[in-house]
């Protein structure tokens, strides 16, 4: 007998356990068709009303929660992982989701400049440590921040549960104590709670540092040992090897101290030549606690990255990044500097959530049926990302891309680029295709299409579907 592949539907929630069997069906049925239509807002993922209705009455059973949903999808990812046995990046980052439109949740924490309410989202996102394929969502965690006294004393912020230091331990909660996760996180988990807990997790863990922070030289014993500040001894090490890497252009807006002011960097487009260094070092407490932690050094690595002669006018590029993993050589540097490097997919993720999925669009009126709802989306994101690793594999150009794209949307677009449809279109050609009508060139000198691109192919793209749909009902009215 043939035997069909499994959704992605079927393989991450077939075993959801949400009180009813029927439930799961609905969960696994939903999710399905997400994937297939994952732009504009619930009531255009969902084109026949009854699905839309059926995930409604799903996301208000008391059973239906957001961990529920969000831990039966981690069990097949941890499962994937550990029989595997690849070396998977846990990427940590936190984003905010606005929902300050929806009078009814009123409840929500503070986000943004305080004038706005939503959550605070701690996600971990793990990825193939060498093909920087998305395996699946490690955790997500849904924070409120709280309104905090001005009168609140350093020791009362330390006990309190909603300190927001603390969703970076919520994030890795649910990991196991395995050497193949690597907990990769930016500045803001530069705490030494944090570096503590990492460094008796089991894992390893890569972190870039913010702090100049008292260190000891080396891994003897710290009465044998030299006083020093990380940052700055890192700074004096001598580069141990060099690299090129090509740097792409990119402009951020930042907001200054003065309100309303902004302002604008730019980073041209070129091939740097980076320096690495590394050693052992021991980070020592802080005098003053501002989490709960002992009083024992820790013993971990210092690697040092930086841009060597940067071109006038451009800020140089530098990272300090402390492991656990033993720096022994130049490889072992560059090995572990590539895991940072992967630290952007997480932000492509977020953009995924915000702008291809509108995660922040559901008119759900209780934070017991938005929950749920917002565990559902962040799982079908990771099929964005999906789309473009497998646009981006060997077989890019022979897989069909019916296989992980609604046939509506390869069709249409078929017809705006060819004046015919080509259902036998591959991954790679839908891929960039959407990326031409989002304005991308595909000239051999471009890069691959980034996400915003993506984006604006995604939108054009769902216009033209209802575009479609509109007239496919004029012609029924018209016939009729």
């Amino acid at each position: 007998m043939e035997t069909h592949p499994l959704s992605f539907g079927e393989v991450n929630f077939s075993q959801a356990q949400l009180g009813d069997a029927r439930r799961t069906k609905r969960l696994v049925k939903s999710v399905d068709l997400m994937c297939r239509r994952p732009g504009g807002t619930l009531p255009q993922k969902f084109n026949n009303p009854k699905d839309l209705r059926a995930f409604y009455r799903l996301m208000d059973c008391d059973e239906v929660t957001h961990e529920a949903i969000l831990s039966t999808h981690r069990v097949v990812v941890l499962k994937k992982i550990l029989e595997s046995g690849i070396t998977v990046l846990n990427i940590c980052d936190s984003t905010e989701m606005d929902y300050t439109t929806h009078e009814s949740l009123n409840e929500l924490g503070q986000i943004g400049n305080g004038n706005h309410r939503g959550y605070v989202v701690q996600n971990c996102v793990a990825v193939d440590a060498e093909t920087g394929g998305v395996v699946g969502l490690c955790n997500q965690v849904l924070h409120h921040r709280d309104r905090v006294g001005k009168k609140e004393t350093q020791a009362q912020k330390r006990e309190r549960e909603s300190r927001e230091s603390r969703l970076w331990l919520k994030g890795v909660e649910p990991l196991p104590a395995s050497w193949s996760f690597v907990d990769v996180c930016d500045q803001g988990a530069d705490t030494f709670e944090f570096l503590e807990h990492e460094t008796h997790s089991g894992r390893r863990f890569l972190i870039r540092a913010a702090y100049d922070r008292c260190i000891f030289v080396g891994h003897d014993e710290p009465s044998l040992c030299e006083s020093e500040y990380l940052r700055s001894y890192a700074a004096e090490l001598p580069p141990a090897g060099h690299w090129t890497l090509e740097v792409t252009s990119r402009v951020n807006v930042k907001s200054p101290k003065k309100k309303g002011a902004k302002v604008t960097q730019k980073r041209s487009a070129r091939m740097a030549n980076m320096a690495v260094a590394f050693a052992p070092v021991q980070i020592r407490p802080p005098k003053e606690k501002h989490g709960n932690h002992g009083l024992t050094p820790l013993k971990v690595w210092i690697v040092r990255v930086w841009e060597v002669d940067p071109p006038e006018g451009e800020e140089r590029l530098e990272w300090f990044l402390v492991t656990n993993e033993p720096i022994q050589s130049v490889d072992d540097a560059h090995r572990v500097v590539g895991w940072y490097e992967r630290r952007w997919i997480i932000e492509e993720y977020h953009k995924g959530l915000k702008t291809g999925l509108n995660i922040e669009s559901p008119q759900f009126t209780t934070e017991d049926r938005l929950q749920p709802a917002i565990a559902v989306l962040s799982v079908v994101a990771l099929t964005l990302l999906e789309m473009r690793d497998a646009s981006r594999r060997v077989d890019a150009k022979t897989r069909k891309a019916t296989e992980i794209i609604c046939e509506d949307y390869v069709t249409i677009l078929s017809v705006c680029r060819h004046g015919k449809p080509r259902r036998d279109w591959s991954i790679h050609d839908f891929y960039y295709a959407l990326a031409r009508l989002g304005g991308h060139q595909n000239r051999k000198s471009d890069h691959p299409p980034g996400w915003q691109t993506i984006w604006r192919g995604w939108n054009e793209l769902q216009a033209m579907l209802y575009g479609a749909d509109a007239m496919k009902i004029l012609k029924e009215c018209s016939s009729s």
